[in-house]
């Protein structure tokens, strides 16, 4: 795993071989965006305590959406920290192993890449201590708000930052290479429209659940990018 710093003192990346997870910082209190998968923990905490912050103090763990590669080491992190898990209400039935996974559907291009997704170890049942909604302050970073944005999952959200430009896109949005709509969607019409209400927000930081960071020119990138993507 890869540490990564974003902007110094709040924010860094945790890229893992498949996604990547974020780490938030308002002094001690500690926010993780996403969790890796699972047996990332040791790795995570190992990380944490890099950085000089003590892993007791990882308060909540905001999980972006459902998928293996996002949501793995939540539940272990929680248990030895007691931190909280959130997640939107659509999702949460998925993570808690109530409801099964959904089924993407995928262009011809995405299937060998799905497959090579799915060799990430599948994640076990984990509690959602608070199911969130579009809107929903969470409570880090000056000011965090939940933005629904289904078209991924039904329950992924982007997490906005908006004292800090900062937005938290899941799968949404994607940077491997060109910034692009992510992959693997449920419902690909409804991913267009949520792309380009995310890219509506103007960030000045885009950080994805793969790819890059994006730190210059990133609302232009972000609306060019959206208004180019085919129907």
């Amino acid at each position: 795993m890869d540490l990564v710093e974003v902007l110094p003192n709040r924010l860094h990346m945790l890229r893992f071989p498949i996604g990547q997870a974020y780490l938030w910082q308002d002094g001690e209190a500690l926010t993780l965006i996403d969790a890796g998968h699972a047996g990332s923990a040791e790795g995570i905490e190992e990380a944490i305590r890099s950085l000089g912050r003590a892993p007791e103090r990882l308060e909540r763990i905001v999980l972006t959406h459902c998928h293996r590669d996002h949501v793995g080491a939540a539940g272990e992190l929680a248990a030895r920290w007691g931190a909280q898990v959130l997640a939107h209400r659509l999702d949460a039935p998925v993570i808690r192993g109530e409801l099964p996974v959904p089924e993407p559907v995928l262009l011809d291009w995405e299937v060998p890449l799905y497959a090579h997704g799915l060799t990430v170890p599948e994640a076990p049942p984990t509690p959602v201590d608070r199911e969130v909604e579009d809107g929903d302050a969470l409570g880090f970073g000056d000011g965090a708000y939940v933005v629904h944005a289904p078209g991924h999952t039904d329950g992924s959200i982007g997490i906005h930052l908006p004292r800090h430009g900062v937005l938290f896109t899941g799968d949404c949005v994607a940077a491997v290479g060109p910034v692009m709509l992510g992959v693997f969607n449920v419902d690909r019409a409804r991913a267009i429209e949520t792309f380009h209400r995310l890219a509506a927000l103007a960030p000045s930081i885009a950080c994805f659940g793969h790819g890059d960071p994006l730190t210059v020119d990133t609302a232009a990138a972000l609306t060019g990018a959206a208004a180019e993507t085919p129907v």
